[in-house]
Order: C-alpha cells, then sequence, then structure tokens
C-alpha cells in the first residue's frame, strides 16, 4: 500500500517496542542527524535514507518527515496598533478566543464543571483573508476594526514535532535490516553514506538503535575476554601445577572456536553480543578442572 505523504517501515510489533523502550529507536539501526535548521536536517535526512536503502541487508529506511506542518503566522503590525490605541495583548486575547477556542467562562451541572469556549466557525478558520475580515478586535472608545487592519495573517509551514538531544536539534531515520550482523551492516553502512552524502558544516550524523548497545558490548568484551582466558589459564594452572600441560590444554582453544565458527556458518547465524557470551561461557565450562 502506497498513500501520498506516507512511507512504509517495516518491523515486527514486538521487536519495535523493545527496541523502542531500549534505546528511543524503534529499529535496530538508527541514524541521528544534528544540526541547526531543520529544513536542512530533513534534507540531509532524506539523502541518508536514499543511501540505506541501497546497503545489501536493508528492509526499511524511513527518514522522519519533519517540515510538514501547516500554520497561520499572525504578525501585529505595532504602527497600526499604535494609531488605534491598542496593544499587542489585545490582539493576542482576540485570537485566543476567536481562532484558538479560549474558555471564556464556565459551567456549574451539580459538582461537575465545564469550561465553555467560543469561536469563530470552521469556514472562516482557515481562509487568511475570512480571518482578517471577519475578527473583530475592539477598540478602546468603542467599535471594532478588522484583525487584518491591525495584523498580517498568511499561511507558512513548519515543523510537525521538533526533536532535542543533548542541546541540539535531531532528526531520525529508522532503518530495519535482515540477514546481516548488526556491526558488519553499520560499518557498510556508514562507508556508503560518508561516500555519498555530503554534511553542511555543523551538521553531524550519530548512530545508535541496537548498535549502540553493541559498541558497549564490544569495548566490555575488549577487558572481559582477556580477563577470562587469564583466569582459565590461572586455573588449570592450578589444577596441572605443570605450565607445560596447562600450554597445551590452552592451545587447544583456538582449534575449539574453528568448530564453533563452523556451526555458526551452518545454521546461518549472525555475530551478537550473545554469540560472543557463548563462545567465552564454553570454554569455561570444558577446561574447568576435574
Amino acid at each position: 500500500m502506497q498513500f501520498p505523504g506516507v512511507s512504509n517501515a517495516w518491523t515486527m510489533p514486538i521487536r519495535a517496542r523493545i527496541d523502542m523502550l531500549s534505546t528511543g529507536i524503534r529499529t535496530p539501526v538508527g541514524i541521528k542527524v544534528f544540526g541547526t535548521s531543520l529544513t536542512e536536517m530533513e534534507k540531509v535526512a532524506r539523502e541518508v535514507e536514499a543511501v540505506g536503502r541501497t546497503v545489501p541487508g536493508t528492509t526499511s529506511a524511513y527518514a522522519e518527515r519533519v517540515i510538514g506542518g501547516y500554520y497561520f503566522d499572525i504578525t501585529p503590525d505595532r504602527t497600526e496598533l499604535g494609531r488605534y490605541g491598542l496593544s499587542v495583548q489585545d490582539v493576542q486575547e482576540v485570537i485566543g478566543m476567536a481562532l484558538g477556542a479560549k474558555a471564556i467562562t464556565q459551567t456549574v451541572e451539580g459538582r461537575e464543571r465545564y469550561d465553555v469556549a467560543m469561536r469563530y466557525p470552521a469556514t472562516l478558520r482557515s481562509d487568511p483573508e475570512a480571518i482578517g475580515r471577519e475578527v473583530q478586535v475592539a477598540l478602546p472608545g468603542g467599535g471594532t476594526i478588522p484583525l487584518g487592519d491591525v495584523a498580517t495573517i498568511e499561511r507558512t509551514r513548519g515543523a510537525t514535532s521538533i526533536r532535542t538531544e543533548n542541546g541540539q536539534l535531531a532528526v531520525y531515520i529508522f532503518v530495519d535490516i535482515v540477514g546481516r550482523d548488526l556491526g558488519g551492516y553499520v560499518a557498510e553502512a556508514q562507508a556508503a553514506v560518508a561516500a555519498s552524502v555530503t554534511l553542511p558544516p555543523g551538521y553531524s550524523l550519530g548512530w545508535s538503535g541496537q548498535f549502540e548497545y553493541l559498541e558497549r558490548a564490544k569495548q566490555r568484551l575488549a577487558t572481559v575476554v582477556p580477563l577470562t582466558l587469564a583466569l582459565i589459564f590461572l586455573l588449570l594452572y592450578l589444577n596441572f601445577r605443570r605450565l607445560t600441560e596447562t600450554l597445551i590444554v590452552m592451545l587447544s582453544l583456538p582449534f575449539a572456536l574453528v568448530g564453533g565458527i563452523w556451526l555458526m556458518w551452518f545454521m546461518g547465524f549472525s555475530m551478537s553480543v550473545a554469540v560472543a557470551v557463548g563462545f567465552i561461557g564454553w570454554p569455561g565450562w570444558r577446561l574447568k578442572p576435574e
């Protein structure tokens, strides 16, 4: 299904919920565009989306459309306001009641209280010319004047939503993958984006999602793996009391890992944190002293 102005992003519902709760990104890979202008950031995000779709293993890539909302900008003319003895607050109060449905009183029904709001019908609120002609501002000395005589009314486009992260504006690109290990996919995607997308000065990209957790796990495993091997070596030495036999057993570990790698290939598994933990735990169980 394709709808104008709507892009499809395919992912598993439960996994999307877990990813959203754990990383704030509802897909395994998320790309964040940081910058100062939402218009320029959306342009960069669309370019990254197009490049991401060409990377093998991508099932969907979707960049947020932030510049898609329509607004009425009403700018008071201070010169005209002073000529009629009005203030900006007078104009704002009229706009709040006539267009924004500001509560003007309350109705009491037993123990219940309900706000009562009054505003112009939708036909008069959807046209800038009608707003300027029909919305009246009360004058201090009596009478009214059309809003269009003391303010400029125009239809503009702006952001539908604004994200901020670490004090910077952010636009997200959501990427879902299949059949690829996370680390290898992100490395290839980063190379493709760097080769095809030119970032304006002051703009940057951040890679998040499960990849962020993978990077943290790699840093921890870089410490845990040597420490684990050292501990296994110590336990073996305390058991055999001989360095030669201990080294013979330790040298068998690389050959044992070959079988695990072949099994991963045969089963079609991708390298992940869970697989790495399994490789760490297996030799510790196999080589523990009897």
